[in-house]
């Protein structure tokens, strides 16, 4: 059975679709309710038809904008016989905007900047690109509404998870959220200014911060974003807890590498 018939039959599983393809991507396992679908990709891909992307930072040479539409297109293929429709993508700038994708009509190609996205709509996808910072995948309990996130650590500090919650327009108590694999705090040292972009919004975020080389801090992102969420009203998460830059294996580090190459969260539901 080919992996565009599996897509057609999403009863079967979707992490049995992702195995029977070879892939090793990620299926959250979560609160979610059966309506909301969602996976993570890793860089292994044997049967990818792209080579390698380069692996240098888009600031050497490429622009940004190339290096987005390059990684993009590369996830898009790869991911496409496992998804509904073709996933709505974002031009991220590690900022707080949100995109209600049920009320912006974008161009083929078009790609609005934001951090985060919300639907409502049945089987329309969202998806972030990610290496290092946190994918944050959110729905409520009911299925229906699926919002993502891109989580680094900018865009954590300042609001994005808070907006994210927000935009989904339901009551906090009920969102479910899953925390994808990101950089661990072992990896991630920061300095005093990340910390103090944290501790000052927050008193309780030093306890996420643990003293390295001095006036350096590693800094614990699924920790943050545990709290951030708290302070929204969502308390049921789950995260998984794998260090990007720790598992050069399985997953992409920009901090690691400098690589263009991401990994990406995919959400989307089905009608009930």
């Amino acid at each position: 059975m080919t992996a565009r018939r599996l897509a057609s039959n999403l009863d079967d599983g979707l992490a049995a679709q992702l195995g029977a393809a070879g892939l090793d991507w990620i299926v959250p396992a979560w609160q979610a309710p059966r309506t909301v679908q969602a996976f993570f990709t890793t860089r292994d891909d044997p049967k990818s038809a792209r080579s390698a992307l380069r692996a240098t930072d888009p600031g050497e040479g490429e622009g940004r904008t190339d290096a987005t539409r390059r990684s993009i297109d590369d996830l898009a293929d790869r991911a496409k016989p496992f998804l509904p429709s073709p996933a709505l993508w974002l031009d991220q700038v590690h900022g707080t905007a949100v995109l209600d994708a049920d009320a912006t009509a974008l161009s083929p190609g078009e790609l609005s900047r934001a951090d985060a996205a919300v639907t409502r709509s049945a089987d329309r996808v969202l998806a972030v690109r990610v290496a290092d910072c946190l994918p944050v995948l959110l729905c409520d309990r009911d299925g229906s509404v699926v919002a993502i996130a891109h989580a680094g650590w900018r865009g954590l500090a300042a609001g994005v998870v808070e907006n994210t919650v927000d935009a989904m327009g339901c009551d906090p108590a009920r969102v479910v959220a899953w925390l994808g694999p990101a950089i661990g705090s072992a990896a991630f040292e920061v300095g005093d200014d990340v910390r103090a972009a944290f501790v000052g919004r927050d008193a309780a975020a030093i306890s996420a911060f643990t003293a390295g080389q001095p006036g350096k801090w590693h800094a614990d992102l699924l920790s943050l974003a545990r709290q951030r969420l708290a302070r929204a009203g969502v308390t049921e998460v789950t995260a998984d807890d794998r260090c990007t830059a720790s598992d050069s294996r399985r997953f992409h580090s920009f901090r690691r590498d400098r690589t263009t190459q991401r990994m990406a969260a995919f959400i989307w539901r089905r009608a009930g």
